[in-house]
């Protein structure tokens, strides 16, 4: 087990810029954590230091990442109270045991296990529909799957609709790095963005499907599959490391995908 720590801004400085990153206002987040406005203007400029268990609530209410809340207690001179295990760690067995559940019953469609990063912990058999053309530098280790996705030598050149999907997969990238202010994600944004590919989805929803959510629609073969994708995170993680995990679940959204993938599991 480590504990995630990280030298950087005073415990004040840390609290004020997630107030300000989630749209707070001192009186707002004071009044949700039961404080008064003065303490916590006094907490911000570092004349007043707090307890561990102000710095906790204050985190609960800005909704920060456990990672976060360990560097700003560490930055308030305590010690950290949410470990990280390694996946691997016998700690983390009941997890890997959901996560092996939910892959295995989601056959045969495609279904992953990846981290924060977006990189690529686990999957089913079904995913290497995703990866059978794409070229090896992109499948060597860590995979990061929105690379994979978004990369003209991974997934892209067969996404039909590749415009829309890219322009999901990047706000939600977006959303997440501003949500968890990791520069890791931020760099990663950056990345993706210089790919080709189309900034704007300009075409008209073509079906009902289209003006409800954004489908996959992928080509394999001669055939076009389409997929609606869905996110199951853990509820109340205490680790920093299941915080940060994610499975990403694609179903069939239409009759022929669905025939398509049950023929190709049976063969």
């Amino acid at each position: 087990m480590t504990i995630s720590t990280r030298p950087g801004r005073p415990v004040g400085e840390l609290l004020r810029h997630w107030r300000r990153n989630r749209g707070m206002s001192q009186l707002e987040l004071s009044i949700e954590v039961g404080v008064s406005a003065r303490h916590l203007s006094f907490v911000e400029t570092g004349r007043s230091r707090p307890s561990p268990d102000l710095i906790l609530r204050l985190a609960e209410h800005l909704e920060m990442p456990l990672a976060e809340r360990n560097t700003t207690l560490l930055a308030g001179g305590y010690a950290p109270v949410f470990p990280r295990h390694e996946l691997g760690d016998p700690e983390l067995a009941p997890v890997r045991a959901a996560v092996r559940q939910i892959l295995d019953a989601h056959r045969p469609y495609p279904a992953l296990l990846v981290d924060k990063h977006w990189h690529l912990i686990e999957a089913n058999p079904a995913v290497a529909l995703f990866t059978a053309d794409a070229q090896p530098h992109l499948l060597a280790a860590p995979i990061n799957v929105l690379r994979l996705s978004l990369h003209p030598d991974g997934m892209a050149p067969r996404i039909v609709n590749l415009p829309a999907w890219r322009t999901h997969l990047l706000k939600r990238l977006h959303q997440q790095a501003s949500n968890t202010n990791d520069p890791v994600l931020y760099d990663l944004h950056e990345e993706l963005r210089g790919y080709p590919g189309g900034d704007v989805d300009t075409t008209p929803a073509s079906d009902a499907l289209a003006r409800v959510l954004i489908p996959l629609r992928y080509r394999h073969g001669d055939q076009e599959l389409s997929f609606v994708s869905t996110t199951t995170l853990f509820g109340t993680p205490r680790d920093v490391t299941v915080a940060g995990l994610a499975v990403e679940a694609f179903f069939p959204a239409d009759s022929a995908t669905t025939q398509a993938l049950g023929a190709r599991a049976a063969s």
